[in-house]
């Protein structure tokens, strides 16, 4: 963890203030140091008080996503989050990832960008990404798996974003297979899962997540105005992106672990109980093939298993998904 990332760490744990003296000696660095840091985090839009009975005191924080911040507020991630980038803007942050994965940066690296040029979904859906409204982000992630059973870390993935957000904005979601969250029917967040992979070893998965966190209603283009909406539309309220950053990230890494460690049943259970296609009539379109019937279950690989009209049983990795009414 760096210095900044401790400062801030002490001072949301110290609400009425921290001395210099307490945080020079923490951190092993001298009190003039400590004010140089405080000044430079004070240049960034952090408002941090300083008196002679308080020591600092940390009383706003910007609207930014700011590494040592979310590191600070993160602690110490067994895995996701013990390496966190930040970049005012990228191309996608998929793109960025893929970069540190061929450069053989180790699993946890986690990239944000406050935009992105060419943001995508699945399918080569372009991803709306306005400067400083959402979450965009990307994880590199290398776990010891056979290429099928990469489908899990999407299902464990939509439950950890599904809980982050539930718990930190009171919302009600659900998920819709494979990889989106909705809120009232209508997608709010999405997951993409990129793999490089030989016959029967993963080398790497990169897990992209976009969340619409504080877009307004005009910030839709037209054609996803009735398809889309944001957490701050849902809640009447603006959200605070560093919180739910550091909600999600903390849950992804637990899950992770969890899926890594043989839980993935568990998981999958909770996923089905609040999956919107479980049960549901559906047409899947995958490529230039559509497939009718009903969505049954997982499988143990985190595969739909679809009966199909004509009373097959087929096993389904991904595609376009349609409810049908």
């Amino acid at each position: 963890m760096t210095t900044d990332a401790k400062i801030l760490s002490a001072l949301r744990e110290n609400h009425d203030g921290v001395s210099g003296a307490d945080l020079a000696e923490q951190m092993d660095i001298s009190r003039a140091a400590v004010w140089a840091r405080i000044e430079e985090l004070r240049r960034l839009g952090y408002e941090i008080e300083a008196g002679p009975h308080f020591g600092y005191r940390l009383v706003h924080t910007p609207d930014v996503l700011h590494a040592d911040d979310l590191l600070g507020r993160l602690g110490r991630p067994k895995v996701i989050g013990r390496d966190i980038r930040v970049f005012e803007q990228t191309t996608s942050t998929n793109d960025v990832i893929e970069k540190l994965a061929r450069d053989g940066v180790r699993e946890g690296v986690v990239v944000f960008a406050e935009s992105q040029t060419r943001g995508r979904g699945r399918l080569g859906r372009k991803w709306i990404s306005p400067g400083r409204k959402g979450l965009w982000f990307s994880v590199l992630l290398r776990p010891d798996m056979r290429p099928q059973e990469t489908t899990q870390l999407t299902v464990a993935s939509a439950t950890a974003l599904l809980r982050a957000i539930e718990a930190v904005t009171g919302l009600q979601l659900e998920i819709k297979w494979p990889n989106d969250i909705l809120i009232r029917g209508k997608k709010v967040a999405g997951i993409l899962t990129e793999l490089s992979a030989e016959l029967d070893k993963v080398r790497h998965i990169i897990l992209g997540i976009g969340v619409d966190v504080n877009l307004g209603p005009g910030e839709f283009p037209p054609e996803l105005r009735k398809l889309a909406t944001s957490l701050r539309i849902e809640a009447g309220r603006m959200i605070s992106r560093a919180e739910l950053a550091t909600a999600i990230l903390r849950e992804l890494d637990r899950d992770y672990v969890r899926v890594c460690a043989g839980g993935f049943p568990a998981l999958a259970d909770e996923w089905e109980a609040r999956c919107k296609t479980i049960g549901r009539e559906v047409t899947i379109q995958i490529g230039e093939r559509r497939i009718r019937g009903r969505a049954e279950s997982l499988d143990d690989d985190g595969a739909l298993r679809l009966r199909t009209e004509h009373g097959h049983l087929e096993r389904i990795i991904g595609g376009d998904v349609t409810l049908e009414k």
